[in-house]
């Protein structure tokens, strides 16, 4: 594979999985709405989604459909997501900036963070107990 064929396979990824996540993530025009918009404040935007492009590679590899490869790259996500809210956070790392902008809890606050990252773990589990593409 090419340094191009990589490249486009990565972003191809990227794309898929932040499409995906859009779908899974709450509106946050639905109640409660800053705990929603913590949430997608979190989860998407500038990530490198090393995870989920490593679900989708390894899927291939077994012959899984692109298909039933998104709920269980979703997942990993925000699994990943959850943990580095929760890292951010004052009585751990206390950081400024995740992902070239302001962590959860600074551009939120730090208990909308907290329950930001439980929901995103609690989605995260949601998704793989309802995808109806798992075997």
């Amino acid at each position: 594979m090419s340094d191009n064929q990589l490249e486009n396979y990565l972003d191809r990824c990227r794309a898929r999985v932040e499409a995906a996540l859009k779908e899974y993530l709450p509106l946050e025009s639905i109640q409660p709405t800053r705990l929603h918009a913590a949430m997608r404040y979190a989860a998407l935007g500038n990530g490198k989604r090393v995870r989920p492009v490593l679900v989708y590679a390894a899927g291939e590899a077994l012959s899984a459909s692109e298909d039933a490869l998104d709920a269980p790259a979703c997942a990993v996500e925000l699994i990943h997501t959850y943990s580095l809210v929760h890292d951010d956070l004052p009585a751990m790392d206390n950081d400024d900036l995740r992902r070239g902008r302001k962590t959860c809890h600074r551009e939120f606050d730090e208990a909308t963070a907290i329950l930001a990252g439980d929901a995103l773990q609690s989605l995260a589990f949601k998704i793989l107990a309802w995808d109806k593409t798992m075997p």
